[in-house]
């Protein structure tokens, strides 16, 4: 599932399309040459030993990635089950991460085909289509009854965005 639903910019292939090095569907054709960004991507399934064979992607169509030095937990949906996060066991999981990034100011993302949403403790928020020239920000107001979480996209140029990856 990680050679369809993740983008592999030094091969030119977009997210949401078969590698051509992965003509089976089941393994890359070029394994020992793969670029550095795939020899480089782990995936959150096989790295992470608090979750079950369920999230497996062949099984759950999702595909689990850190990034942001593990600030932020993307799930990447395969588009011909754009549904799956939102089954359980998936959802939530999903929400408890939610919860517990909180304390580190962490993001769970998801995205399927081409929609991206933020999965916030009291609220999912679709942002739609987040561009290379976008960031997803997340801003955290304490208040008198807890944290207020917000989610928005901006324009890397955008002020706001200083110093965000």
């Amino acid at each position: 599932m990680c050679c369809f639903v993740l983008a592999v910019y030094e091969l030119g292939k977009p997210p949401g399309t078969w590698c051509k090095h992965c003509p089976t569907r089941r393994a890359c054709a070029i394994y020992d040459q793969r670029p550095q960004e795939c020899r480089e991507f782990n995936c959150g399934w096989l790295t992470t030993a608090a979750i079950g064979e369920e999230w497996n992607p062949r099984k759950s169509r999702i595909v689990l990635a850190a990034e942001l030095d593990g600030q932020r937990l993307v799930a990447m949906v395969h588009p011909d089950r754009p549904d799956a996060w939102r089954r359980e066991p998936f959802y939530s999981q999903l929400k408890a991460w939610s919860r517990a990034a909180v304390e580190y100011k962490g993001q769970i993302v998801v995205k399927v085909a081409g929609r991206c949403f933020v999965i916030l403790p009291n609220e999912d928020v679709e942002l739609g289509h987040v561009g290379d020239d976008e960031i997803i920000v997340s801003t955290y107001t304490p208040t008198p009854s807890g944290v207020d979480i917000k989610a928005m996209k901006l324009p890397r140029s955008d002020p706001r965005a200083a110093g965000m990856r």
